[in-house]
């Protein structure tokens, strides 16, 4: 028999461990964009090229090969909370012209990881550095056997952790449809969630500040025995199996219970709404991979956290959607969030733009049935090519990581997008979908676009419409200019840009504004490529895809700049 004295502290032990609840806290990203973009993946490809483009968070330590603590050195991290240098990255995804079969790349309009801490009888502790994750199936090209359902608990049946929400300012039309097995052309229907399901729906996602959606779950029982670099094998969802408690759920003995982590990545999909026909058993997007089913949805993870700073919002932090930065006692602090934390793609090649003629990697696009191998030939040669490659533009690259963080550093009121749009979609991210009041179908392309109204700004004149790249912005001096939502026009952009000193002011995406001094890295473009209807006055056009509407400040300095730039663009185009 067990003494008094042991037997109390053995129960005072476990009622410590166990939570009858969950709580959570939204980790939010800030800054020009994710931390980088390119054809890079430690994790399943280390030292060269991965086979698809992906888009990354997290800490600038990020490279194409990582120990397990070099992220706690990096210099600066996209997270808001200064101490979380982990990094968190998904395929990219693409448009593909249903008349061309040209491909755009479709801007992530921003990320949140949410923390939860589930209800259960384990401790949950904290991911120590290294800890590496993998989740989804990169070669999925049917639906999962579970059909659309999301299943985390393995009592339940085999685990489904991967899916697309579609917040719609209209619902009236199912989100797939009703007959849909998906397997031809069209994904399969969550019984349980009519705003999800499993693969692409053929719908357009128009929620407030909420469009097109990834949901990624990662599972939370690690297995020391394994160890941390083992993603194949040592993470398994945990089970309600066994626990007298209803609602709660454990890990196999001798297993680590860790945080559940959750990606919600939004990517901005109604600015092709008017590209395509909706409700007609397919859709357009492609994910990187070249997958256009949605079935190979996946995700990566590297803990780069300080394990104090995370154990402690474990044990006291349930902030919920507001937010990390809003929990008690933050070690560490938040950083600065009208800063950016950037690092270059580092196997520099093309990864966007308008009509591209093939995916990154040259990735054949296939779905409903079609086999997907590993790597076609084409990416297994680009990927021995690139290893010699890298040996060269590493180095260069790596010294360039944090001058670009520093640089980044001065952009002003960066954070619209990644932060504004977070704090205004709080309440639009809880996992049921809920219908929005607004409609942000006003920001489509449309056949015969608007004039600029260049005359209607007083001291502003239209210079043309121009190229920018979602990677590399053309005007960097503000980006996302925080002009309200659904309220951009050229008007209050050229005004927002004007009190803030610069000079030249550019729309973009019927809702974004961008301010500078100089055009960098664009050329000019067709005004037809500039069609879409400002989302604050229809009468206007601000931008297209990945094409500005610029305007250059009356008698400024600035003004010859950009007439020589234009001057150079033309010259060459002639």
């Amino acid at each position: 028999m067990l003494p008094t004295v042991t037997l109390l502290a053995g129960l005072a032990s476990v009622a410590t461990a166990a939570k009858t609840g969950r709580t959570f806290a939204v980790n939010h990203f800030y800054g020009n964009g994710p931390l980088t973009m390119g054809r890079m993946d430690p994790i399943i490809s280390p030292g060269t090229a991965s086979g698809h483009v992906h888009a990354i968070q997290g800490g600038s330590n990020f490279a194409l090969t990582m120990s397990d603590d070099v992220l706690l050195e990096s210099k600066c991290t996209s997270s808001l909370v200064i101490n979380d240098k982990s990094n968190y990255w998904t395929p990219a995804l693409y448009f593909q012209d249903p008349t061309t079969g040209k491909f755009t790349n479709v801007e992530m309009f921003y990320m949140n990881v949410y923390y939860f801490f589930e209800a259960t009888d384990d401790e949950i502790v904290a991911f120590q550095p290294g800890h590496r994750m993998v989740v989804g199936n990169a070669l999925a090209r049917t639906p999962p056997a579970t059909g659309g359902k999301s299943i985390l608990d393995t009592a339940e049946g085999i685990p489904q952790p991967v899916q697309w929400t579609c917040p719609r300012s209209s619902t009236a039309e199912p989100l797939y449809p009703v007959d849909s097995t998906g397997t031809d052309g069209v994904g399969i229907q969550d019984p349980q969630n009519a705003g999800a399901g499993a693969g692409f729906p053929d719908q357009n996602c128009d929620g407030y500040a909420s469009p097109l959606r990834a949901d990624i779950h990662f599972p939370s029982c690690y297995n020391p025995a394994a160890g941390l670099d083992a993603y194949k094998t040592n993470m398994v969802f945990p089970s309600s199996a066994n626990v007298s408690t209803p609602g709660m759920a454990n890990c196999p003995a001798g297993w680590v219970h860790t945080p559940h982590i959750f990606y919600e990545v939004y990517w901005n999909t109604p600015v092709f709404a008017s590209q395509w026909t909706q409700g007609q058993g397919k859709q357009p997007f492609v994910l990187a991979e070249g997958d256009n089913t949605g079935y190979s949805l996946h995700a990566d993870f590297i803990a780069g956290w300080d394990v104090t700073t995370l154990q402690q919002i474990i044990d006291n932090c349930d902030a919920g959607d507001s937010g990390m930065d809003k929990c008690p006692g933050l070690i560490g602090g938040l950083n600065d969030a009208s800063t950016s934390c950037n690092i270059p793609n580092l196997f520099p090649e093309t990864i966007a733009g308008v009509g591209m003629d093939a995916l990154p990697g040259n990735n054949p696009v296939t779905g409903w049935g079609t086999p997907a191998g590993a790597v076609n030939a084409t990416s297994a040669a680009a990927s021995t090519t690139s290893k010699a490659m890298l040996s060269t533009t590493a180095s260069s690259a790596a010294a360039s990581s944090t001058s670009k963080a520093v640089t980044a550093s001065s952009v002003a009121a960066s954070t619209s997008k990644a932060v504004t749009a977070s704090s205004v979609a709080a309440s639009s991210t809880s996992k049921a979908v809920t219908a929005s009041k607004a409609s942000s179908t006003s920001g489509s392309a449309s056949a015969s676009a608007p004039a600029p109204s260049s005359s209607s700004i007083t001291g502003w004149t239209y210079k043309g419409c121009y190229s920018d790249n979602t990677s590399t912005r053309a005007l960097t001096g503000i980006t996302f200019a925080d002009i309200g939502i659904h309220a951009v026009t050229n008007t209050k952009c050229a005004a927002y840009c004007g009190a803030q000193g610069y000079s030249l002011a550019g729309t973009e995406y019927a809702g974004q504004c961008f301010c500078g001094n100089e055009l960098i890295g664009s050329s000019v473009l067709a005004d037809s490529k500039c069609n879409m209807a400002c989302e604050g006055d229809a009468s206007e056009t601000c931008g297209g895809s990945n094409a500005l509407t610029v305007y250059s400040a009356s008698g400024s300095g600035s003004k010859r700049n950009l007439s020589r730039h234009t001057k150079r663009q033309r010259s060459r185009l002639n």
